[in-house]
This record gives structure tokens, C-alpha cells and sequence, in this order.
């Protein structure tokens, strides 16, 4: 369980293909703090720490995985968003996140406003997924707040310090991020349709 609210950046060292899946290694500042079979977000992917060498550590990707993010589209020295799991009696800055990807998205815009930007991003509405004004998202591990909600598409507002401090800055027109919806709306959403 996580919180949508991004530790630190880590910087992807190594790809390694073994049949159908994929050994991710990130060299990351927080290295020196996990352990073997820690869950750590990644993108908003939870993968499960699997090795430890100076400062990197390793995670292991499936394929049912790799399909549904955006993980076979990394590349050495991408820059990925990271969390560690929650402390049970933290606080809960964020929202409850669970770092299980639902779909992918692709940036449509970026705008400039007057000290913060809005990004739009346009989703696969066949899946059934959905958004509300002012509720909540995740875009690659980062909690974030709803605003212009439509059917396959809504947009966020981002202050410079979640642009600087996550990979957001990294975000152009076309970009492939990861999406996960708010947990709690997927629930009302599965009983609304179970009772009709």
C-alpha cells in the first residue's frame, strides 16, 4: 500500500531480458535503506526488491506486468518516480494507492500557468475506467487531483515542486505514463453495475 507521494527519482542502471520477464536495475538514494522482498512503487508499479549491490538494488517485472504499464518502454537512464510502501500509523498525505496499474495513457498537452502546468492525458475508455472532478489519480506514482474530467481523457494541475521533484518534467506531448484509479471508485463503480 502506498500513498501517491514520490520518495525520491531513481535512474534505471540495467535492462535485463529473462524469457518473459524483465530485470530492472535502479540505482537510487534510498538503495541503502531496503531489503530483499521490500515492495517499492516505481511509476506507480509495485515490484518487489529481489537483489542489493552498493547502490543499486533489482526488481523483477512479469509479463502480465510489462502489458498493462509502461515498464517495456523504459530505457537505461530513464528516470522513474519512487515510494516505498507505507508505515501502518503514518500519515496518509496522499491518497490510499495500491501500485497496481489499471491501464497506460499518453500526455496529449502541456500547458504553462503562471508558475504551474496543466497536464492533459487522453486513456483507453473501453477498459471502463473512470475519473471524476476533484477526486483522485495516480500518473506514474504521483497522488494527484482530477480536474477537467471526460470519458477517455482529464487533466491535472502540477506545482513546481511535484515538477522538479518527479519525473513529470521529463513528460512531453506523447509521453506513455501509467494510471491507476482511485481504489475507492472502483468499488462503487463494480457494486453500481453488480446492482443493475
Amino acid at each position: 500500500m502506498f500513498t501517491g507521494i514520490i520518495e525520491t527519482l531513481g535512474n534505471i542502471k540495467a535492462l535485463e531480458k529473462e524469457g518473459e520477464n524483465i530485470h530492472v536495475t535502479v540505482q537510487s538514494n534510498i538503495t541503502n535503506e531496503l531489503k530483499i522482498d521490500q515492495s517499492v512503487s516505481h511509476n506507480g508499479i509495485c515490484l518487489t526488491v529481489v537483489n542489493i549491490k552498493e547502490d543499486s538494488y533489482t526488481v523483477t517485472a512479469i509479463k502480465e506486468t510489462i502489458d498493462k504499464t509502461n515498464l517495456g518502454h523504459w530505457n537505461v537512464n530513464d528516470v522513474v518516480n519512487l515510494e516505498r510502501a507505507m508505515k501502518l500509523g503514518d500519515r496518509l498525505d496522499g491518497h490510499i494507492v495500491q501500485g497496481h496499474v489499471d491501464q497506460t495513457a499518453i500526455c496529449k498537452s502541456i500547458e504553462e500557468a503562471d508558475g504551474s502546468w496543466y497536464f492533459t492525458f487522453e486513456y483507453d475508455k473501453t477498459l471502463n475506467n473512470i475519473t471524476i472532478e476533484k477526486g483522485s489519480i495516480t500518473v506514474n506514482g504521483v497522488s494527484l487531483t482530477v480536474v477537467n474530467s471526460k470519458a477517455n481523457e482529464f487533466s491535472v494541475a502540477i506545482i513546481p515542486y511535484t515538477y522538479e521533484h518527479t519525473n513529470f518534467k521529463n513528460f512531453r506531448v506523447g509521453t506513455k505514463i501509467n494510471l491507476e484509479f482511485d481504489v475507492i471508485g472502483k468499488y462503487v463503480k463494480r457494486l453500481h453495475e453488480l446492482h443493475l
